[in-house]
């Protein structure tokens, strides 16, 4: 398949002075859970068919859900024969059944040798014991993500395969496979390698990871990560039977995904994708999301481009970050509300402290991407230490208006983990719309 490059208009850029106070609701982790545990690198899903229910998770295995729109919580340990061993997808399907993804931790195998799929028909009932895609020997699966087809409840699948992760072996790869379930988790296709180009098992740069999918509207299946080829796309046309011979370069993924942020362990700027399925005018249109060092390690970014040619072309990066510092912004995920287009990014920003305190920012864009409006939503900032893991990533869903950002916040070392309850109307209204 042959792809043209193109480049699109850039877009105007609009910072919003906005202050509004936001209600944070803390989500207690329930008792008992795996030893090594620290409520981050949280997964926030919404029921499509009703806004006031909600599902989330966090590593290593707690899981939370909400009936009152996020307003209380309650809190339980996910429990599998298979071990849950972090990186919790919560999503549902269209007809409101919950799914937890997670990794492995089983002992009649090896560590994190699959990516298991536990699913219930009601936020507040009992998982299922799990399925997962077909597991390969002792390679490591890892870094996984879903979407739901809207027409078929069709669920898409993709992640990373370690030969041996963390290997520095030069004949060990990575790779991104994919997988679908067209019975709601019941079973799932034979993994299918989709990246043409491998990269290292080192956790890094030079890693192939992030795999996202995404729907567009009729059906197109997409998939963005990072490695070392930049900020890449796959596309199916037929559910995943068949992909582009090569995946399509996007962009240079400036300074690599993998960086440093002072405070943290680590960081990374892996991509997140989304399709706008709405009846508004930007549906079809696919965005990509992602951080990165391209103004200097000392100024991290959170980035967009977009594409309204099924990812055959893509604009020139924008900055989402409407402040004028030199400072950090990082962790950034993407969500669209499918009710009307409007996008929503959430990041930890530290653009009003010259150190390691970091604020929570929501930033939203109601005309495709064109224009950002800034939000804090935390009341006070923290300030994360290296002795502790804050994760890789934050997470947000939206649907008919009800925003839920999920993050996790680290005092005194303590980790714990909140929402902020964000309605579009009280947005628009802050905005004078």
């Amino acid at each position: 398949m042959k792809i043209i490059f193109k480049t699109l208009a850039l877009f105007f850029v609009f910072q919003s002075n906005a202050q509004l106070k936001f209600t944070n609701v803390h989500l207690e982790d329930a008792p008992g859970g795996v030893m090594y545990h620290s409520v981050c690198e949280p997964s926030i899903a919404i029921d499509p068919n009703n806004p006031q229910i909600m599902a989330a998770g966090s590593i290593i295995d707690d899981y939370y859900y909400s009936k009152d729109g996020g307003n209380t919580w309650q809190s339980s340990n996910l429990k599998s024969d298979y071990g849950v061993w972090g990186d919790p997808v919560l999503t549902f399907d269209y007809t409101g059944r919950v799914y937890y993804f997670h990794l492995a931790n089983y002992k009649k195998t090896s560590w994190i040798d699959r990516i298991v799929c536990q699913s219930t028909d009601s936020v507040s009932g009992k998982f299922d014991k799990g399925t997962f895609p077909k597991p390969n020997g002792s390679k490591a699966q890892d870094k996984h993500w879903v979407a739901v087809n809207p027409e078929n409840n069709e669920i898409y699948l993709t992640w990373t395969q370690f030969d041996a992760y963390d290997s520095k072996n030069k004949k060990d790869s990575s790779i991104i496979l994919f997988s679908k379930s067209i019975d709601q988790g019941k079973t799932w296709t034979d993994p299918l390698r989709i990246s043409y180009y491998a990269g290292d098992c080192l956790d890094g740069d030079n890693t192939v990871e992030g795999a996202v999918p995404a729907i567009g509207p009729n059906g197109e299946l997409y998939v963005t990560w990072s490695g070392p080829k930049g900020l890449v796309m796959q596309k199916s046309l037929d559910g995943g039977q068949s992909w582009m011979e090569k995946e399509q370069e996007i962009h240079v993924h400036e300074g690599g995904w993998d960086f440093t942020v002072p405070g943290l362990q680590r960081a990374n700027g892996l991509p997140i994708l989304v399709s706008d399925l709405s009846d508004g005018p930007n549906k079809g249109t696919l965005y990509l999301n992602w951080c990165d060092q391209k103004n200097g390690v000392s100024n991290t970014d959170v980035w967009l481009s977009k594409s309204i040619d099924g990812g055959n072309s893509w604009t020139e990066p924008i900055r989402v970050n409407q402040d004028k510092t030199k400072r950090h912004q990082f962790f950034t995920w993407l969500t669209v509300d499918q009710s009307d287009g409007a996008l929503y990014f959430v990041y930890y920003d530290r653009r009003n402290h010259n150190s390691t305190q970091t604020d929570v920012y929501l930033s939203a864009s109601y005309d495709g991407g064109e224009t950002f409006h800034d939000f804090k939503l935390n009341n006070k900032p923290f300030t994360p230490t290296a002795d502790q893991f804050l994760g890789d990533y934050l997470n947000v869903a939206a649907v008919d208006g009800v925003i839920r950002p999920i993050y996790p916040r680290m005092d005194n070392s303590k980790m714990t983990l909140w929402v902020t309850l964000v309605s579009k109307e009280d947005l628009l209204k802050s905005i004078g719309k």
